[in-house]
């Protein structure tokens, strides 16, 4: 799972019946990249964590001053939640990342890099049977929108999907541009730059209608071309990538 935000309430909800049907509780890994409320809300929701014998192990940022299950606990509990995560059934183990390292996880290479965002924020690269992806939802893009961070670099190199932050528009961009995201331009400019395969434009802002995120797809895959980018999609709910496929 890559971070924690409100799309784990659903993904419980679709795991329960596989779960039931094998009758084993849940073994999962979670990466999260930042502790922002739309990464880690989604957390008190998820509903395999109520059943006794689910174990989750989250690998994240590590915080100043105190540790990631603190830290989360610190809002998974009243009056903001009605219970604290020492109370779910299942069973959640935090592991604390400072940054630039890797590590595996059954059959998954996870490489870590400290990317440039608000507060200490990691972005994941997983290799696995001859595969990899690059998860960076949130990226400060620079003011010059070209030069791009060589943690940024490495976690991008050869990758055959990268799914990365396309938040805003160059207009945005001019007013946003210390709010810790990147343009749809600078998205493709990341790709093209670590030679990577595809692009899923990701942490679409809220503001946006389907048909602005349309038209800003339509920019995207217009630069794309231009640089022989294979292939630019941006990322929506319950949506499927088969990583075989060219």
């Amino acid at each position: 799972m890559l971070d924690l935000g409100t799309g784990l309430r659903e993904l419980g909800r679709a795991m329960e019946a596989p779960l039931k049907a094998e009758g084993m509780p849940l073994r999962g890994n979670a990466l999260l990249t930042h502790l922002h409320y739309d990464h880690i809300l989604g957390l008190p929701f998820f509903s395999p964590l109520r059943d006794p014998g689910a174990v989750v192990d989250v690998y994240g940022p590590s915080q100043e001053g105190t540790t990631l299950r603190d830290a989360l606990g610190s809002v998974v509990q009243p009056p903001f939640f009605p219970v604290r995560m020492g109370e779910f059934r299942g069973e959640i183990n935090f592991h604390d990342l400072d940054g630039p390292g890797s590590f595996a996880l059954g059959g998954i290479t996870v490489t870590v890099r400290s990317i440039p965002h608000r507060g200490h924020t990691l972005g994941f690269r997983l290799e696995s049977a001859g595969h990899t992806v690059a998860y960076l939802p949130d990226h400060q893009a620079p003011l010059d929108r070209r030069r791009v961070d060589q943690g940024v670099l490495e976690l991008c190199d050869g990758a055959d999907l990268v799914i990365h932050d396309g938040q805003y528009t160059d207009d945005e961009f001019v007013a946003m541009s210390d709010w810790g995201h990147s343009t749809v331009a600078y998205a493709v400019h990341v790709a093209v730059e670590a030679g990577a395969r595809r692009l899923s434009l990701f942490h679409h802002d809220p503001s946006h209608t389907d048909k602005e995120i349309d038209g800003m797809l339509a920019q995207a895959r217009r630069l794309a071309a231009q640089y022989g980018l294979d292939d630019v999609t941006a990322a929506s709910e319950g949506w499927t990538i088969d990583l075989e496929k060219s």
